[in-house]
């Protein structure tokens, strides 16, 4: 869709649904999410606009799009690679299995099999909590949280059951914090699978995955109000003193422009205390900020 939206400026929303079988609301959703694309170091500058103006579909800043990418051998490889793997794990969606499928065609025209992918024997609580997830069965999990150590109990409503990079994952609407999380299985120290029915979403989010900090992360400090909390349960922080529902936390990535676009994010929720590095980043990424507002 990228490449003929920018070889024809000015299409409508009407024709590009037509042309590639959208509905706008599914448009709109795709466009959202090149909006987050770009190139280093992903501040405002870098993105790719695509937005709907009107009536009409705008991506701009995206010439590297402007014909569509083919994959070298080793590309389609491991891709193909990483679509068996999840068919494996049994966690592949009809479009995918039926894109892996094209593409064992392609790259093994005459139905010779080209690989296998073989993954560990799964933990014994993914079986149940993929069966929670089918049935749509609230489950109460025994968590020890990765920021904090510490050990709660939670009502879940389980969507997705995955592995990433070695380890498996629950991904669900967290009842003791009203929203989305991801928990590592094997922080999970009980379960128990109750009766109590829930509706998934019609369109299951994108589950997020954080990294683990290292030696040679950039570190700063950072003072999180109460709306700011829930950074500590989606990044690895270090919780350093609480007060009340304000919290401190250190802070480690590998690049400063992460908590610096996690700061301006937050405003006025959270301050900076210790980081020289970030402190500069944020003050580079606010005068971008104002200079796309100034440019309007």
């Amino acid at each position: 869709m990228l490449p003929w939206v920018i070889a024809n400026p000015g299409a409508t929303v009407a024709e590009v649904c037509e042309r590639f079988g959208y509905r706008q609301e599914e448009l709109i959703q795709d466009l959202r999410l090149v909006f987050m694309c770009g190139l280093p170091g992903y501040g405002p500058g870098d993105l790719i606009v695509a937005q709907v103006e009107g009536d009409r579909v705008v991506v701009e800043m995206a010439d590297y799009f402007a014909q569509a990418p083919r994959l070298t051998p080793a590309e389609a490889l491991a891709l193909l690679s990483a679509g068996l793997a999840l068919l494996g794990a049994g966690q592949a969606s009809d479009a995918l299995e039926s894109a892996v499928a094209k593409l064992s065609r392609v790259l093994v025209p005459d139905g010779e099999e080209l690989l296998a992918v073989d993954l560990d024997a799964e933990p014994e609580l993914v079986a149940e909590l993929r069966r929670a997830a089918l049935e749509g069965r609230v489950v109460t999990i025994d968590y020890v949280s990765l920021g904090r150590n510490r050990e709660t109990v939670r009502r879940v409503e389980p969507w997705l059951v995955f592995s990433s990079l070695g380890n498996w994952y629950l991904f669900g609407h967290d009842h003791l914090s009203g929203e989305e999380r991801v928990f590592r299985v094997d922080r999970i120290r009980t379960l128990e699978i109750s009766d109590e029915r829930f509706e998934p979403p019609r369109e299951v989010p994108e589950p997020q995955i954080r990294y683990v900090p290292s030696d040679d992360d950039v570190q700063c400090v950072i003072d999180l109000g109460p709306r700011a909390r829930w950074v500590i349960d989606y990044y690895p922080v270090e919780i350093l003193s609480e007060d009340g529902d304000a919290v401190r936390v250190r802070f480690s990535s590998t690049d400063p422009s992460v908590p610096a676009g996690l700061l301006l994010r937050l405003g006025a929720d959270a301050v900076l205390v210790e980081g020289d590095e970030v402190a500069e980043a944020l003050a580079r990424l606010r005068e971008e900020v104002l200079a796309l507002y100034q440019d309007r």
